[in-house]
């Protein structure tokens, strides 16, 4: 994945880490951090500023279709083929909750507005 500034065209920042496609990238709420989510099956977050990875949220055993920062920015949703969404802390990258009892792959998921 790549940040790319609009107004130039240049990119900012390649985000090297992912060993996979990555199928999912979003801005933080505050624009300070990325999350890319991929098949590789792991998520990771980013500083937008730097470029750096600052958590790997590893933990699904299919690939990621999605990735998101809830409206607050303090927690992170992935949605896996693997039947399952993960909450995690965007700050620690600590896994939170599993949220499993679907039947299929998820194809996406998202926070509830406050």
């Amino acid at each position: 994945a790549q940040i790319w500034h609009v107004e130039t065209g240049k990119c900012l920042h390649t985000l090297k880490g992912h060993t996979n496609t990555v199928h999912s990238a979003l801005f933080s709420p505050d624009g300070k951090r990325v999350i890319t989510g991929s098949v590789d099956k792991d998520a990771k977050i980013w500083s937008v500023d730097s470029g750096e990875c600052l958590h790997t949220l590893s933990g699904h055993s299919g690939p990621l279709r999605t990735a998101t920062f809830s409206p607050e920015g303090k927690l992170v949703l992935t949605a896996s083929t693997d039947h399952t969404a993960k909450v995690w802390c965007a700050t620690t990258g600590e896994l939170m909750h599993t949220l499993k009892g679907h039947q299929d792959a998820l194809a996406t998921a998202a926070f509830m507005p406050h």
